[in-house]
């Protein structure tokens, strides 16, 4: 039989069992009250709760709105507003500077309607993944769209997520050499964290305003609706402000164009390949090429940025104009005479090198992957069919080249000077390692007055570079036997402008632009006047447009393209081309595409065709 306490409710067994286990209890309990109690140091590891950060700054947030609530809440909306601003302004930014101005932002953007229906409907936590992860994606759309308008404004064409990327580091050189290694690390680390900025925000924006249509689901309904039928409204019927539609579907058209660029790309690739193996002179013998040229002092002379709007533009133009044609009356006096016509450039604005590949390859290269085919091919270069025939020595006058160069075996080149190897020692001229007038000297001095070996003639490919943006400072003239090692050059350096004055004014810029040109064309036509022979034959061109500032949104791609030599036969071989007589084409001159020059040239002077299939 059970009996039970009446004090504890328990029956006997349980109150025993209760007991012991309360008399166990007091004897642990007194144990630890024995031991003495340790120092915060001498604990192994955190046993106290420290406030987290976060949740200190949270505290604090709740504290100043209870006690700021009319603050708080302006503040709130604020914050709303301008995240709500930088979405919107992020989805309908354009990606031209032509486009941008206060119509372009005043649009309603169909990403984000859609958008908002998209949130509402979702549960909190996929909800706030999908709002970061949208503004992570915006803001990476953004930053395309800002590539985008450099690009169009430096290259004339917009940025390629495939090929581009390895065009940052030549930017980076040029803002170093134009401004100092200080300023471009400043400008390089401002821009990262700028990049970065534009994403958190983005996120935490999309963020914010997903959290207000949750909390507010059948007003932002309705309002989504709303929306939703304006913006169907607005863009059936046309309806534009300033010129802008106000339909705007800016992002989606950007993502659509990007994706379409990239499959373009990889398959312009595999295409250019196959174009690359198709050579019209690719077996033709060497005895073959050229013929009417042998003995010929030839020269291929690239004058940096040499665009049809130095020789167009109204602000250029007079400088300019007025001296090529008082340098064609200086060269008739010498006993040269000179043709000239328009090429249509691969490139604009920069990327020389793809105006250089043009030209002597007959093959439009047109972006970086098509130039690194070309170079690992064996499709012949204007330049390889001298070296080919047998019958020139082949050098080449780079002082714009600051490293190994692995093209030279493409270009045919048994020589390369590079910028390291002419003894300049006078200062740079931002991107210019020296001035032309120096670097043409130079050649005279180590290569053109001296006679090649075996009795063969020379060819000779010169990249000229002081008409290189910025355009400040600019080199002057000084006497030939008074350049020396280009110590002499200090003095104008220092004197010269500031590339920074220079970058910063269209106007300027211009003009200084136009005056480098005329600097580059009075060297090389000074050095043919002076050093030049009965032999001599300078083919010279510009390999392509300066940048959108100076040579404007619309301008062309043609740059000029002149022949000069005192052997009339020379210029009679290319009677049929419609030239220009004197070094300034006119207006209405022949305009051919860069990549048609090594055919035409090669052709003109007695080379016979044997196709090369592929």
């Amino acid at each position: 039989m059970t009996v039970r306490d009446g004090r504890s409710g328990l029956t006997g067994k349980d109150a025993g069992l209760s007991q012991d286990m309360s008399t166990r209890e007091s004897a642990v309990a007194e144990a630890e009250a024995a031991e003495p109690e340790e120092s915060p140091e001498s604990i192994p590891g955190p046993r106290r709760p420290f406030p987290r950060p976060w949740t200190a700054w949270s505290a604090w947030v709740r504290r100043w709105r209870e006690a700021h609530p009319t603050a708080a809440q302006a503040l709130s909306v604020t914050v709303t507003v301008l995240a709500a601003a930088l979405v919107v302004a992020a989805l309908v930014m354009p990606n031209s500077v032509v486009r941008l101005g206060p119509s372009a932002f005043l649009r309603i953007p169909a990403e984000a309607v859609i958008g908002a229906a998209v949130m509402i409907a979702l549960p909190r936590r996929p909800r706030v993944v999908l709002a970061a992860v949208s503004g992570v994606a915006l803001g990476a759309m953004t930053v395309l769209n800002a590539l985008d308008m450099g690009f169009k404004q430096y290259l004339g064409r917009g940025f390629n997520v495939v090929l581009d990327w390895s065009l940052f580091g030549d930017a980076e050189s040029y803002l170093e050499d134009s401004l100092g290694r200080t300023e471009t690390l400043a400008a390089v680390a401002g821009v990262i964290a700028l990049v970065l900025l534009l994403f958190v925000l983005l996120a935490l924006s999309m963020v914010r305003l997903s959290d207000l249509l949750a909390r507010h689901t059948a007003i932002a309904t309705r309002g989504t609706l709303v929306a939703g039928v304006v913006w169907i409204t607005c863009s059936s019927l046309g309806l534009q402000l300033s010129g802008v539609p106000l339909a705007s579907d800016s992002t989606a058209t950007a993502l659509k164009a990007q994706a379409h660029l990239v499959s373009a790309t990889l398959k312009d690739e595999a295409e250019f390949r196959k174009v690359a193996k198709v050579d019209a002179f690719g077996n033709t013998p060497g005895s073959q090429l050229v013929p009417d040229l042998r003995g010929k002092d030839m020269i291929f002379t690239f004058i940096e940025s040499y665009g049809r709007s130095a020789v167009e533009d109204p602000i250029m133009a007079p400088g300019v104009d007025s001296t090529l044609d008082a340098r064609t009356k200086a060269l008739a006096k010498a006993g040269f005479h000179a043709k000239s016509g328009w090429l249509t450039s691969a490139t604009y604005g920069g990327s020389s090198w793809l105006g250089h590949s043009t030209t002597m390859s007959g093959l439009w290269i047109s972006n970086q992957q098509r130039y690194r085919t070309v170079m690992a091919s064996d499709h012949l270069s204007l330049t390889e069919a001298f070296k080919k025939t047998g019958a020139f020595d082949t050098v080449g006058v780079m002082p714009g080249v600051q490293k190994a160069w692995p093209e030279q075996k493409w270009y045919g080149l048994d020589k390369v000077y590079n910028a390291f190897e002419l003894g300049y020692k006078g200062p740079k001229f931002s991107w210019s390692t020296m001035p032309d007038q120096y670097a043409l000297q130079q050649y005279q001095d180590r290569v053109h007055s001296k006679k090649p070996a075996d009795g063969k003639a020379r060819m000779s490919l010169l990249i000229l570079t002081s008409s290189h943006q910025p355009w400040a400072p600019i080199p002057k003239m000084v006497g030939w036997d008074q350049l020396g090692d280009g110590s002499i050059f200090k003095g104008i350096q220092a004197a010269g402008n500031k590339p920074a004055d220079v970058i910063a004014d269209t106007t300027k810029s211009r003009q200084e632009y136009g005056k480098s040109i005329q600097y580059s064309v009075t060297a090389l036509t000074q050095w043919l006047t002076r050093y030049g022979s009965k032999d001599t034959v300078l083919v010279f061109l510009g390999d392509h447009q300066p940048i959108a500032r100076v040579s404007g949104n619309h301008a062309s791609r043609d740059v000029p393209v002149s022949i000069v030599a005192k052997d009339p036969k020379v210029l009679d071989e290319i009677a049929d081309w419609g030239w220009t007589d004197g070094l300034r084409p006119a207006h209405n001159a022949p305009v051919w595409k860069m990549s048609a020059f090594r055919d035409r040239f090669l052709t003109a002077y007695g080379s016979t065709p044997h196709p090369k299939k592929g």
